[in-house]
């Protein structure tokens, strides 16, 4: 072996090294992209149960935004209420004053709201909230879409802002067999 191979050896040698830790530093970036993405940015969460169905089944999987700068009505969100995690669909802001009617009606500012998506009925559950309910500030009225016994502001009341964990930007569907 000659002098010029073994220093081809030595220069391919020091070049894989080079690679492997370039691979490494590359890698290691990737990860720690990934994770302030899903640590700060987006969010998991498992849908706990039935309450938006149809749209949102219980199992199904949830990614959310964290960092929304406002929130409006009919958007889905991820909150926690009893330290359990839920889903619901805005339906008053801050400063709303919300009911809901013996006639199974949502009525926001004394106005009926109309919702053409949600194919249910929104009665009262007596012994709860007491209508109508002046949302504060930093309060939010949050109902599921299957409005027949859905866990939601009829039953714990209003949603504090600092409650609303994120707006769900897609939902991964479960495997129903």
């Amino acid at each position: 072996m000659t002098s010029a191979d073994t220093a081809r050896k030595k220069s391919q040698k020091s070049r894989d090294i080079r690679e492997v830790r370039r691979f490494f530093l590359y890698a290691l970036l990737m990860f720690s992209m990934v994770y302030v993405m899903f640590s700060f940015v987006i969010g998991l969460a498992v849908a706990p149960n039935g309450d938006m169905y149809p749209r949102i089944d219980q199992g199904d999987m949830l990614l959310y935004y964290r960092l929304p700068t406002a929130l409006r009505e009919h958007e889905v969100v991820v909150f926690t209420k009893n330290e359990t995690n839920y889903v619901g669909r805005i339906v008053a802001c801050p400063q709303d004053r919300c009911e809901v009617t013996e006639e199974e009606q949502v009525r926001i500012n004394g106005n009926r709201i109309l919702e053409s998506d949600i194919f249910y009925a929104t009665p009262i559950y007596e012994g709860f909230v007491q209508y109508p309910v002046e949302l504060a500030h930093d309060e939010f009225f949050i109902l599921g879409d299957k409005r027949e016994g859905a866990e939601d502001s009829r039953y714990f009341g209003p949603v504090k802002r600092s409650e609303i964990l994120g707006i769900v930007i897609t939902v991964i569907r479960r495997n129903h067999i």
